[in-house]
């Protein structure tokens, strides 16, 4: 799988640790930034992130920044990308499974190395189930609000 990667200052150190554990496990990484740590705007990555993304250019983002918080929500402002902030395998898993997102977002400050591979790993490995999840992944990438169903 093609993985576009970007953090803000706060992630770089994890946004190496995931590049590299991404490459031994014979993914093609694209890290978009930034490459130093220098202060930076979260949202300028998190956009770029999105525009690999959207644009076929990468299957899957990794977004990062010091909670994820930030990040996640830049990334979700585009309708093509669905950016779950996660904290533990369980989440990454569900957010594959159930909303088909193809992306997430760790908190560098909040979530450690080891945890945030455990994520990256349940993600990845995680199929879409479809069925009865599709109208609902379909209602999510368009701007128009839906009429409300009956549950």
């Amino acid at each position: 799988m093609r993985i576009a990667i970007a953090s803000d200052h706060a992630a770089i150190a994890l946004k190496a640790v995931l590049a590299e554990w991404l490459r031994a496990a014979g993914h093609e990484v694209d890290d978009l930034g930034p490459h130093d740590g220098a202060s930076v705007d979260y949202p300028d990555y998190g956009y770029k992130l999105a525009d690999a993304v959207a644009s076929g250019a990468a299957d899957r983002g990794v977004a990062l920044c010091g909670s994820g918080i930030g990040i996640s929500i830049a990334v979700n402002r585009n309708p093509k990308v669905r950016c779950a902030l996660v904290s533990e395998p369980l989440s990454a898993a569900l957010a594959r499974e159930h909303n088909d997102a193809n992306a997430i977002a760790i908190g560098a400050r909040l979530t450690g190395e080891a945890m945030a591979i455990a994520c990256l790993e349940a993600f990845l490995s995680t199929p879409f189930a479809g069925g009865r999840h599709q109208h609902r992944v379909d209602k999510l990438g368009n701007p128009t609000p839906a009429n409300p169903t009956k549950a």
